[in-house]
């Protein structure tokens, strides 16, 4: 299906509206909309949040009359299911656009397909494919959660050079900088949750919630307010945490994993959430099916060397961040991940390259596991 140059702008321009959801529409995915007639916009919009206007509503609102005989560039298959706002397809098709140029079918099951299906029904002409992996990079949870039924997951540690994240005495703060840990507070914001563990939150006091005021200048994405707190999630296997930690006092939701069959209380101020374990740690794999359960789409980790190596060996990390500071620690500092022993270079997990950049005095590297993204 060949698509024209004003076709490609118009849905790069959607495209760019979309990243502007980034911080507040969470489970929902990103989605940016575009509406054009006789080569000029006349109405444009993204999704601010879950449970308001879809983009293409936000679109044909600001178009008004001029949406009939449009055609309307989206990212993703306009929805055909009543959720907490109405179809999206059925709102085009009142609206009497005459084309459909969209870069993705959604698989959400509740859509895939029928959106398409009820505008071409309608004699609306549909067009899929166009900057299709573009659309994509937008939702890698979203997409995550609907295709293999758990979170795309992002492990973040921070290291000095010699690959240690503590010294010995278990001090860690800060090997990093004021703009690599600014850096970190952008990631959360993008996370739909932050997972750690409860022996993280007793080690660094871990508070793990967003603090935008940290996110530096000169261009503070939340400087306004348009974000919401991540849900915090803890695994505490042996019921360790009290109540009185830092983290019970801060914003946001707080869950704490315990293991299936558990009958403790949690402490006031967070909710509970049971899963596989066995007498060494928590069922991974499932934990993560049952964080797609609860509309999780997006997961950031901040943890120690067991978490990251339990999650790299299960081969649930989808990217591996990395932020390490010009410092020397020495070989009795702390190392970076624990995995079993290995007897053969071959068999060590292997990283692809996908984006190095300075970050103040430190670098940030991010990696996937290779073969994969």
């Amino acid at each position: 299906m060949s698509f024209s140059a004003d076709d490609h702008r118009f849905m790069a321009r959607a495209i760019e509206l979309a990243r502007k959801g980034r911080f507040t529409t969470s489970p929902n995915p990103n989605v940016g909309a575009v509406l054009v007639k006789s080569g000029q916009v006349v109405g444009e919009g993204y999704h601010h949040q879950a449970g308001g206007p879809h983009a293409e509503v936000v679109a044909l609102q600001q178009a008004a009359e001029q949406a009939r005989g449009a055609d309307c560039y989206v990212t993703l298959e306009p929805c055909s299911h009543y959720g907490r706002t109405p179809p999206c397809a059925e709102a085009l098709i009142q609206a009497g656009v005459r084309r459909v140029v969209m870069a993705m079918q959604d698989p959400n099951p509740q859509v895939a397909g029928r959106g398409a299906a009820l505008l071409q029904a309608a004699g609306i002409k549909v067009q899929s494919g166009l900057m299709a992996a573009s659309a994509r990079a937008l939702n890698p949870g979203f997409l995550t959660r609907m295709e293999q039924q758990r979170p795309f997951v992002r492990l973040k540690l921070a290291a000095s050079l010699d690959g240690k994240t503590a010294l010995n005495n278990g001090a860690s703060q800060w090997i990093t900088s004021k703009e690599a840990r600014a850096d970190v507070q952008l990631q959360r914001a993008q996370s739909c949750a932050v997972l750690s563990t409860a022996e993280t939150v007793l080690r660094d006091d871990a508070r793990l919630s967003l603090r935008p005021e940290q996110a530096l200048s000169p261009i503070n994405p939340l400087q306004n307010g348009s974000y919401r707190q991540p849900t915090r999630l803890v695994l505490d296997r042996r019921q360790r945490l009290t109540g009185n930690e830092a983290l019970f006092a801060q914003p946001g939701k707080l869950v704490l994993v315990y293991p299936e069959g558990c009958t403790q209380q949690a402490p006031a101020g967070a909710e509970l959430l049971h899963a596989p374990c066995t007498q060494e740690q928590f069922d991974l794999p499932a934990l993560m099916q049952l964080l797609a359960q609860q509309h999780i789409n997006t997961l950031w980790v901040e943890a120690g060397a067991r978490l990251a190596g339990s999650l790299l060996q299960a081969s649930l990390v989808d990217e591996f961040w990395l932020y390490q500071a010009p410092k020397i620690l020495g070989h009795q500092a702390r190392g970076l991940v624990h995995l079993t022993e290995l007897t053969n270079v071959n068999d060590a997990i292997a990283l692809s390259w996908q984006d190095i950049r300075q970050l103040g005095p430190d670098l940030r590297f991010i990696a996937t596991l290779h073969g994969r993204g």
